[in-house]
């Protein structure tokens, strides 16, 4: 088994509603996104999927986040955009873009901070 992983980046803000405490308020992240994909096969030259097609398909994802507020966009309407939330909504949209490819996506790592993370995957 194969596992690639590429990362982007994002800034935005949010505000965690129903939350006691400082997160109620809107606040702002810069945001780390880690996506690992899984494959079993490489290609005829050896690769499982080229990093600068993965790095583009998470770059189109994190440009939709980019500078926004969270809280606003259709993903969290019904959910708080927490880093939980966050990670499941970006794996879900890769696995989407990705169907029918020869990869998977295995996990998707969201950073708030240098020592806050969350990972989600299916497994």
């Amino acid at each position: 088994m194969y596992k690639l992983s590429v990362t982007d980046s994002f800034s935005a803000a949010h505000r965690l509603c129903g939350y006691e405490g400082a997160c109620s308020n809107l606040h702002g992240h810069n945001w780390t996104v880690r996506v690992a994909l899984e494959a079993e096969r490489l290609d005829n030259i050896g690769m499982a999927m080229d990093f600068g097609h993965i790095k583009a398909l998470l770059k189109e994802i994190t440009d939709g986040l980019d500078h926004a507020y969270l809280n606003d966009l259709p993903a969290f309407s019904e959910q708080n955009p927490t880093s939980e939330n966050l990670a499941r909504h970006i794996f879900e949209r890769m696995a989407e873009t990705l169907a029918g490819k020869p990869v998977r996506v295995a996990e998707v790592e969201v950073r708030e901070s240098e020592r806050s993370s969350v990972t989600y995957s299916h497994a």
